[in-house]
């Protein structure tokens, strides 16, 4: 037996002892707050029937079987345990009938199995080729010098980004960004939504990590001399990009519409409203008025989950397809 059929053999045997630990972990579960709930109403039928005097019979409730219809009724009962059963039983039967598949195929075409991935890849490039320019995007290689971890700020930040986009897609199925409900979709986020407190404080980490490593990109870049020719434009685009990570922290500070978030909105439109000239303007296109209201929240929504968002990947894509173009700047 080679290595690969070796490691095969025990990556499927560790799939089966974990699939089945979880399996009588969720059975084990259901079992308990059955009989837990039968307990329950027992207790609750026998202290009634002994305040009443009277010995009738005690006829337990039918036992009910876990189920997203129950869930979906109002019953909140171990909401797992189906969902987690279809998932193994259902991922090895897949598996099962993939395996039958494979084996017939080799038997009768006589030839080595292709992966479904590389059909895929070759059925596309077929009609598109789109091989040949992703492999001289891809191929380019990376200076040894830039290896070390402060050249991985930028890259960094753009993580945290596809952080914030998934957790922020999670967060808008449930929050509603008018002044009678705003507060309380937060409050059912934090408290009814399954892990809604974790993703929310996710969200709201990576956003105070997205600017404090923005802003050390800046800086490793600035202090290399990265923001020389070539590379003005380089420099400018991540200078809008870091306006523009403000700005994420800025609109989204509001959505709570506690007094945290309501008075801190009101100091920082002022501050934006004292800009000479054009400061009036600025402070009725925040507010949309004079003061921070429900259109002002609207306002924010806006420009947070759709005008802010499409600016920085349109300014991202630029800021990339630049660095790739000129390379990396050499250590001083």
């Amino acid at each position: 037996m080679n290595n690969q059929a070796r490691r095969n053999l025990f990556f499927g045997l560790a799939v089966v002892l974990v699939s089945g630990i979880f399996l009588i972990a969720m059975t084990l579960h259901t079992r308990a707050m059955t009989t837990a709930g039968e307990v329950g109403t027992l207790n609750c039928d026998t202290a009634q029937t002994a305040s009443q005097g009277s010995p009738a019979l005690v006829i337990p409730p039918p036992k009910q079987e876990p189920c997203l219809s129950c869930h979906i009724t109002g019953e909140d009962k171990n909401l797992w345990t189906p969902v987690g059963r279809w998932v193994i039983f259902g991922t090895f039967g897949l598996l099962f009938v993939f395996g039958i598949y494979r084996s017939a195929s080799v038997w009768t075409q006589r030839r080595q199995w292709k992966p479904l991935t590389t059909r895929a890849v070759e059925w596309v490039d077929k009609r598109y080729e789109i091989s040949e320019p992703m492999a001289k995007i891809l191929s380019k290689p990376v200076p040894k010098f830039a290896l070390r971890w402060w050249y991985c700020l930028g890259g960094m930040t753009a993580f945290l980004f596809v952080v914030q986009a998934i957790t922020g897609i999670m967060l808008a199925f449930y929050y509603k960004p008018t002044a009678a409900e705003a507060y309380a979709s937060i409050q059912f986020i934090e408290n009814e939504v399954r892990f809604g407190a974790a993703i929310r404080m996710i969200h709201a980490w990576s956003a105070n990590g997205m600017i404090v490593l923005c802003i050390a990109h800046m800086l490793r870049v600035f202090i290399m001399g990265a923001y020389k020719a070539p590379r003005e434009l380089n420099w400018l685009s991540g200078a809008f990009l870091l306006l523009l990570t403000l700005v994420f922290g800025f609109t989204g500070y509001l959505l709570p519409w506690d007094q945290r978030a309501y008075w801190a909105t009101t100091v920082g439109t002022d501050i934006a409203g004292a800009v000479p000239v054009i400061g009036n303007l600025v402070l009725v296109m925040l507010r949309v008025g004079w003061d921070v209201s429900e259109a002002t929240l609207g306002r924010f929504y806006g420009l947070h989950i759709i005008v802010t968002p499409l600016l920085t990947v349109t300014f991202m894509l630029a800021h990339f397809m630049m660095i790739r173009k000129l390379g990396i700047k050499k250590p001083l």
